[in-house]
């Protein structure tokens, strides 16, 4: 017989399946039955089934002004009226403000925030911090811990009342597996894919094609490098709702070089390929991408923004560049285009930096905040 229950909540599965897995594992291996509820609108909901977690169907949605919240609501009321959990451990924000909000209502167990980048931080627009920022405060009464990724959130979450080691906890993201990442590229693999040389340069972006993921600077940028360096290429990896505009925009703009591989599983193989890994958000929390990048030897060229900078050592690891900041974005990629041996350094000084960042490491962390919770 299970030792208790477990509810992991998010607004979507694909968050689920993409970061919280291992997690869920852990607690079943404690003897602990794990649920999930999240809407499957996204997909990847499968992928939290097959790990032998519960799984429930509650239709959130990501906008907080959707009126379909209401009926997910009501949904996720009436599963915690069904079920008392041990622990409920929300994550993104409209799942994670109902959840918090609801689980006190129904006398459920302690429940534990992971913030993954507040959307309110320095430099964000005024309605992120009335929105956002004052639901935080809001919820900050319903939550029996918090778990921060990065020093602005953490110190943003002391202003809010968060105590450190008390309710307070900060965890090295969701963890990177670097042994995923230590293999030598496979023989051919992305660039027999494109029918690239061994000699051409390789920069990738790992990110979904949304306004804050930033592409349309990302090509502004490669507009400045790709004409002077014909053996260069830039692979956009990923899906998202400005796939069609940006397909259009390099399509119009006659940008050379540019190759959309959509979603793919083989991001690990595709990294390690790479010569260089770059990432122009708007914000982040800490992203997983310039994780993995490091992990795989790549030095990475990344905004100046919260989580980015956490990561990437300017001049070390990497390069930090100002958002806006078109030649700044071009002259770092070129510096790294020009100069293998500077690649060959910063990849393996970032390598060697995110050995912090391992998931066994952060498994670790995770089990002793856990561990507070659950009897």
């Amino acid at each position: 017989m299970p030792s208790g229950k477990v509810l992991f909540l998010a607004t979507v599965y694909t968050h689920l399946a993409a970061f919280h897995i291992p997690f869920m594992r852990m607690l079943q291996g404690w003897g602990y039955e794990v649920h999930a509820a999240a809407s499957s609108a996204e997909g990847h909901k499968e992928e939290v089934d097959a790990a032998g977690v519960v799984c429930w169907e509650i239709p959130f949605a990501r906008s907080p002004y959707s009126q379909g919240n209401l009926e997910a609501c009501r949904q996720l009321k009436a599963l915690l009226r069904e079920h008392r959990f041990d622990l409920i451990h929300v994550h993104t924000p409209v799942a994670a403000f109902l959840g918090r909000y609801l689980a006190k209502k129904t006398g459920q167990g302690p429940v534990l925030y992971t913030a993954h980048g507040f959307h309110f931080y320095k430099g964000a627009p005024w309605k992120n911090w009335v929105v956002y920022y004052t639901a935080e405060r809001l919820a900050a009464r319903w939550a029996d811990g918090l778990i921060v990724m990065n020093g602005e959130d953490y110190e943003n979450a002391r202003r809010m009342g968060f105590e450190p080691d008390k309710n307070l906890f900060y965890v090295h993201g969701v963890g990177v597996d670097l042994s995923s990442f230590e293999a030598p590229p496979a023989a051919g693999g992305i660039r027999r894919e494109f029918g690239l040389a061994e000699s051409d340069v390789v920069v990738t972006c790992v990110a979904e094609m949304n306004p804050n993921k930033n592409h349309d600077f990302l090509l502004e940028g490669w507009k400045g490098v790709a004409g002077g360096h014909p053996h260069c290429h830039l692979l956009l990896v990923g899906t998202g709702e400005l796939k069609s505009h940006l397909e259009e925009k390099v399509k119009r703009e006659q940008i050379p070089r540019v190759h959309f591989l959509g979603f793919r599983r083989d991001v690990p193989e595709i990294l390690r390929d790479s010569d260089i890994v770059t990432l122009t958000s708007k914000r982040e929390g800490l992203p997983r991408c310039v994780m993995e990048a490091m992990a795989a030897g790549k030095p990475v060229v990344a905004t100046d923004v919260r989580g980015n900078r956490d990561l990437v050592d300017d001049g070390h690891t990497g390069f930090l560049v100002r958002l806006g900041d078109v030649c700044g974005l071009a002259a770092a990629l070129e510096r790294l285009i020009c100069d293998p041996e500077l690649r060959a350094s910063m990849g393996a000084a970032g390598r060697e930096r995110i050995r912090d960042y391992s998931l066994e490491r952060v498994l670790g962390e995770m089990s002793g905040v856990y561990s507070r919770y659950l009897k």
